[in-house]
């Protein structure tokens, strides 16, 4: 079983506090729903839990080992964050083979296989400048997928999304879960939290409480 744990996790950017004091636990074979306003620090908490930024105080650690000195990053990774970089100029599998060559653990093979679970066709031919934005979050999604991580952490997953798409992509992040992966997911889609999500918490300004049964 896979752990992250983030302990009294503090960020502070330019004097203002945007993470305040967080200490949670997640495993694998879990899905951890987050939701909260933009601007409430859902973004800044994924980064920070996944060491692409560094927390001011606190630790995070994936099972055992703190990120930022004993780990540079959460091997096994599969993220959705904004601003996640395409080549325009090149196909969908075009992109994901040049991602796939960083790691090297997996061949064609499994980015179609990947291409294909989002809903796309591998052998598209179109450069990703003519994607529509749900086939750029769908693309985006594959990368994220293809390489069976431990731990996949997904910011708005469903964004710009059809109602058929939205369906397609819960199914998926319930089939990772069933695989096995701990997964993070923000929504604004307050429908994708509670049908996919164990456990819910609530961000703002920073600050993150879960969400019991009860209040849902």
């Amino acid at each position: 079983m896979n752990t992250l744990d983030l302990e009294n996790v503090s960020k502070t950017i330019k004097d203002s506090e945007v993470l305040k004091d967080i200490s949670l636990h997640f495993e694998s074979g879990n899905i951890y729903g987050f939701i909260g306003r933009n601007g409430s620090g859902k973004t800044m908490l994924f980064r920070t839990v996944t060491g692409l930024i560094r927390p001011t105080s606190g630790t995070v650690s994936y099972n055992g080992k703190v990120l930022g000195s004993e780990l540079d990053i959460i091997p096994r990774l599969g993220l959705v964050i904004e601003n996640v970089g395409l080549y325009p100029e090149f196909t969908g599998l075009q992109n994901l083979k040049m991602l796939a060559k960083i790691n090297s653990l997996i061949g064609e093979s499994e980015i179609r296989e990947a291409i294909e679970r989002v809903g796309l066709d591998p052998k598209d031919k179109r450069p990703v400048r003519k994607y529509s934005l749900g086939m750029r979050q769908r693309i985006v999604l594959a990368q994220a997928i293809m390489e069976h991580p431990d731990v996949l952490v997904l910011d708005e997953p469903t964004n710009a999304l059809d109602e058929d798409g939205v369906e397609q992509i819960r199914q998926l992040i319930l089939e990772e879960k069933q695989r096995g992966a701990l997964v993070l997911i923000a929504s604004h889609n307050r429908e994708d939290i509670s049908c996919l999500c164990d456990k819910i918490y609530s961000m703002r300004s920073g600050v993150c409480r879960e969400i019991t049964e009860e209040q849902q």
